[in-house]
């Protein structure tokens, strides 16, 4: 498993202004399909959880825009988990120009784990396991 998961995606026309760029709110959107991406690789989809009572909804989100996304450029949406405790997820990504490499965006989510009720509870099981694991290799990877 790795900690970092790597989801690509063609700019739709739709997705962009007057000015053929991007539309800034679609980087959050872009984020989401990074995010449902790599809870895959982690061996779950992010509909397990709900059906296991379980909700992630963000309480933060920030983006830092470097360089326009166009029409028909093919991106790179790169996630990884940043930060975990049993009740918080913050994930990291970067939005990148597949071909020529340039980072186009990086930006954070901030997570709660909340029940069907939303409230406030903690990952459990195979959850808290799988977001553990990511959460080391990712600081083994800081480290290193």
């Amino acid at each position: 498993m790795s900690t970092t998961c790597e989801a690509t995606l063609r700019v739709r026309y739709a997705e962009t202004d007057q000015m053929s760029v991007v539309y800034h709110s679609n980087y959050i959107i872009w984020f989401e399909v990074g995010r449902v991406e790599l809870l895959r690789q982690l061996g779950f989809s992010y509909l397990e959880m709900e059906q296991d009572g379980l909700n992630l909804p963000v309480v933060e989100v920030r983006c830092r825009y470097k360089s326009p996304a166009r029409y028909d450029d093919e991106i790179i949406i790169r996630t990884h988990l940043s930060q975990m405790r049993t009740s918080l997820l913050r994930f990291h990504y970067e939005v990148i120009r597949k071909a020529d490499g340039k980072l186009l965006a990086e930006g954070e989510s901030a997570h709660v784990v909340v029940g069907r009720d939303m409230k406030r509870t903690h990952l459990t099981g195979k959850y808290l396991g799988a977001f553990h694991a990511a959460a080391e290799k990712t600081q083994s990877a800081v480290r290193g």
